[in-house]
């Protein structure tokens, strides 16, 4: 009989279960990111410990093995002092004629809803190392950017 008719198991059909990426780069953290990356590990043991159900389990074991892999690589960032832009620095910008806030920190805190933008960003690199009423050149316009006001980040935001 052919290979083709022979069926060895439902398993074989499966999509294959894969871990979920690492950003690459270094895992820097503000002090919140810090705490939401432990509450996040929390979290998780608490629920991989009361889940029964093989399946679900599977998912937050994996969920949980990346985590965990970032709270142990994180590297929590001094508090910039807020005369240039920098990680962990809230800067207003004009852009296209709107002026704009965001934040800069870690990869796994960045929520572009919320103005937090991961350093890695292309916009967030653009503005690396500038000082206030300053512009940088942004996809392919000189002077695109123009940074208003630069202040570090609270502790607690």
């Amino acid at each position: 009989m052919s290979v083709a008719f022979r069926r060895e198991g439902d398993d074989e059909h499966l999509e294959p279960k894969f871990e979920l990426p690492i950003p690459p780069g270094p895992n820097r953290v503000t002090a919140r990111g810090l705490a939401l990356t432990r509450t996040k590990v929390e979290g998780l043991e608490a629920a991989v410990a009361a889940e029964t159900d093989e399946e679900p389990r599977k998912k937050l074991q994996r969920d949980l093995r990346y985590w965990r892999t970032r709270l142990a690589t994180a590297e929590l960032m001094p508090v910039p002092d807020g005369h240039v832009v920098a990680f962990g620095t809230r800067v207003t910008y004009r852009l296209n004629g709107q002026d704009k806030r965001i934040a800069i920190v870690g990869d796994d805190e960045a929520d572009p809803a919320e103005g937090r933008i991961a350093f890695s960003a292309p916009l967030a690199r653009a503005m690396m190392d500038v000082e206030v009423h300053e512009s940088v050149d942004f996809v392919g316009r000189d002077g695109a950017i123009e940074i208003l006001a630069i202040e570090p980040i609270a502790k607690g935001e």
